[in-house]
């Protein structure tokens, strides 16, 4: 499964380095989402998206660019797909956010329709590699366990310490009951000796 690994990551991150690279080198918007509007639509404008469209598609294409590279190399593949997959649902709603001055042709609907399945299919593939643990237990049965194994170290230490203070008590109970003879037998000598 490595093997596969080794190959099938580079194999999926290339389309995002290609396309990565080219947005930020020419960071025009897609000719297929034809003419856009002037900035994000109110709805959106909430979360601190840049006015400009080909900004947006020039920091969708370094995310893109540095993601890809990541998961072409094996660095942090499950990050990277995530980040992939995040930048792959910002361009299936780029059209949403920057919406068309006006309507599009048949042709260039149909193109987007294609592009926005590729979009999903890749968004699958990235879903999976994200939750590969390359055949180790999750993040969550890890987190489990280690809370286990700590539950059970703690519960040791403070039955470790119960017993000692235990232990403790009973030699100072026996100091006492020591201490209250001695004692004792001091008055009742000291009785004794009185007239």
């Amino acid at each position: 499964m490595a093997v596969l690994r080794r190959f099938a990551r580079p194999l999926l991150a290339s389309k995002f380095i290609r396309d990565g690279y080219a947005a930020v080198r020419n960071p025009a918007v897609p000719a297929a989402r034809g003419e856009v509007g002037r900035g994000p639509v109110p709805a959106v404008s909430r979360l601190r998206l840049p006015d400009d469209p080909e900004q947006f598609v020039r920091i969708q294409g370094a995310v893109r660019l540095g993601a890809g590279v990541l998961l072409a190399l094996g660095r942090a593949p499950r990050t990277a797909s995530a980040a992939l997959a995040a930048t792959l649902v910002a361009s299936a709603l780029t059209p949403y956010v920057y919406p068309k001055a006006g309507d599009a042709d048949p042709e260039a609907r149909e193109a987007e329709r294609a592009d926005l399945l590729t979009d999903v299919s890749l968004l699958g593939g990235l879903l999976i590699a994200a939750a590969d643990t390359h055949g180790k237990p999750s993040l969550a049965h890890r987190t489990r366990r280690a809370a286990g194994h700590a539950s059970g170290a703690v519960t040791h230490r403070v039955t470790t310490v119960s017993d000692r203070v235990g232990d403790v008590a009973d030699r100072v109970g026996d100091v006492a009951d020591s201490a209250v003879k001695t004692v004792s037998d001091s008055v009742e000598a000291a009785r004794k000796r009185l007239p």
